[in-house]
């Protein structure tokens, strides 16, 4: 008797699973067919807080999860994104004034540059968003870390040059796991828009058949590597094509370091400037460390939000290097044995 009544209780939980599962199901498909991201509008009582409610942190995982991205709005004042982008400017034409000897990703329309290391341009509210960190925390773990610091500068259109995009590509170039393990934190100085560059992604290309080596062509540590087999750029975009998103100042973004994705030209006359930060899984052993000036020394160690390797030079040495960094894919974001 007692195992006929267990049998007839494990049935009806089964069919009551299934009917359960249904929708949910139905919801995902649905959502997973848009091409644009999932935007968060945090509510004033959050900026306030300086955290995201569950509601909203919620979303975010769920964009993560199901798209390898997610997009923050208004999180940043304007006038510290301002400070920075006036220096950035300045350093990108720099930059691009070495032609060839540039640290350009994939065309000279592309410059990896980092942002100046010193105390005068470093604003917590950019390198160091709480809201930033506690979504990277929800997805990789306590207490991140955090070793590459850079970003990418889409240079206007030289006179007689003809503008170039990237090829799609990821930025994981290297065997490694299949869960998320790496979350790059996009931060653009200015509003982008598909005029000045804003970035070609193609969501819910991180997981799956459609992450690894296998879909990708060009040795690792070159700059073609990480380029998608172009096969298999025509087959996503019958399932579901790319976009150009707009992203409004003030925003971050944050995204899988899986997911497919391409710089795009810049037609104006104004150089866009978007910084690239990466939070590493705790348990991930990426042997990166940043190299900062000595006077940050104490807003870095009194956070403690994430892990932050660092090796600390003198202000004086951090201004002399800082830009003579290598290009994007000479980077190594792999983990140690």
């Amino acid at each position: 008797m007692a195992a006929m009544t267990l049998s007839k209780a494990l049935s009806r939980s089964k069919s009551q699973l299934l009917t359960r599962t249904v929708p949910i199901r139905c919801m995902s498909t649905s959502t997973s067919t848009s091409t644009l991201p999932i935007t968060i509008k945090p509510t004033t009582k959050e900026l306030s807080a300086g955290f995201l409610g569950e509601r909203n942190l919620e979303k975010a995982m769920r964009g993560l999860h199901e798209d390898g991205l997610v997009v923050v709005s208004d999180v940043i004042p304007h006038d510290h994104l301002d400070h920075l982008n006036n220096k950035m400017v300045q350093d990108a034409r720099t930059l691009q004034a070495k032609g060839k000897d540039m640290p350009y990703n994939y065309n000279v329309g592309n410059i990896q540059q980092d942002p100046p290391p010193v105390k005068e341009h470093f604003e917590s509210s950019i390198f160091l968003n709480p809201i930033a960190n506690q979504i990277t925390t929800g997805m990789l773990g306590p207490r991140p870390k955090w070793t590459f610091c850079s970003g990418n500068s889409a240079m206007p259109p030289e006179a007689g040059a003809q503008p170039q995009r990237q090829p799609v590509h990821a930025d994981s170039d290297f065997a490694h796991p299949s869960h998320p393990f790496a979350l790059v934190v996009n931060v653009p100085l200015i509003r982008f828009t598909p005029e000045n560059g804003s970035t070609e992604t193609w969501l819910g290309t991180h997981t799956g058949d459609l992450s690894g080596l296998q879909v990708q062509q060009g040795a690792k540590g070159t700059r073609a590597s990480g380029r998608i087999c172009e096969d298999l750029l025509e087959q996503r975009r019958q399932v579901r094509g790319p976009s150009q998103p707009v992203i409004e100042k003030g925003s971050i973004v944050i995204r899988d370091l899986r997911l497919w994705h391409a710089g795009m030209p810049n037609m104006t006359d104004e150089v866009r400037v978007m910084l690239a930060m990466i939070h590493f899984a705790p348990w991930y052993r990426n042997p990166m460390k940043l190299e900062l000036s000595e006077d940050l020394m104490h807003k870095i160690r009194s956070q403690n939000d994430l892990q932050i390797p660092v090796d600390w030079v003198s202000r004086d040495e951090a201004l002399k290097r800082y830009l003579n960094r290598g290009f994007g894919n000479s980077y190594d974001f792999g983990q140690a044995e």
